[in-house]
């Protein structure tokens, strides 16, 4: 009996790739189920600061929206990464695709966004939403609010107001960036909106802070 040994190959070959196939398809399932557990977490931690008697309704809105947080930048970072490898006869073209990707990117958060806050709308008051809103940026606003008014007590009602204004602004955006490091530069960002505009007014901010920081450090010793 005379062997194939060629055909014997191909099978070996084709039985490896079915073998290799499955693998890739079990960890990429045990990828997905992680992500789920991680972000059914953050939604439940969130959630029992809300006291609301449709908490799985809202714990089911806010996974949906963190996943679909997620897929959006994966989609759009893809792109991106598509555009940096390919050929462009000027690097304005390049530059010009890459903006447009990014242009695309926060329209689609920003479309989301509001279809989210619309869904939590059916189920939450103002104050619960305030809180659905800092448990996804770590509570920045109330803690920087707070901080600025702690560092300036002679703050106008005017100047506050601006303050919360840039705060919550900042917020929506950090809200839908992927990765605490990007959440906390776009308040890095606002942060620094307010104190240019604070200076205009005549405040010494470098000035003032050092003062708070003296503050702090005389209570501690109390």
């Amino acid at each position: 009996m005379k062997i194939n040994y060629g055909f014997l190959l191909v099978s070996a070959f084709c039985l490896l790739a079915i073998v290799s196939n499955g693998q890739d398809i079990e960890k990429k399932a045990e990828k997905e189920r992680a992500y789920t557990q991680t972000i059914t977490k953050r939604a439940d931690k969130i959630v029992q600061t809300l006291g609301t008697a449709d908490s799985v309704n809202v714990r089911e809105v806010i996974v949906a929206r963190y996943r679909q947080i997620n897929d959006i930048h994966n989609h759009y970072n893809d792109q991106k990464k598509a555009i940096k490898e390919k050929r462009f006869d000027t690097k304005e073209k390049q530059e010009s695709a890459l903006q447009k990707n990014e242009t695309e990117r926060l329209a689609k958060l920003e479309k989301g966004h509001r279809k989210y806050i619309a869904r939590l709308d059916k189920y939450l008051d103002e104050s619960q939403l305030e809180k659905v809103k800092d448990g996804m940026t770590y509570g920045v606003v109330p803690i920087t609010y707070k901080g600025y008014q702690e560092m300036l007590p002679n703050l106008t009602a005017e100047q506050k107001k601006q303050i919360l204004s840039w705060l919550h602004e900042a917020r929506d955006y950090a809200m839908d960036a992927e990765s605490s490091e990007k959440k906390h530069a776009w308040f890095g960002k606002y942060k620094g909106r307010i104190n240019n505009y604070l200076s205009a007014s005549g405040i010494d901010m470098k000035k003032a802070s050092k003062e708070w920081e003296e503050r702090i450090a005389r209570e501690k010793k109390h």
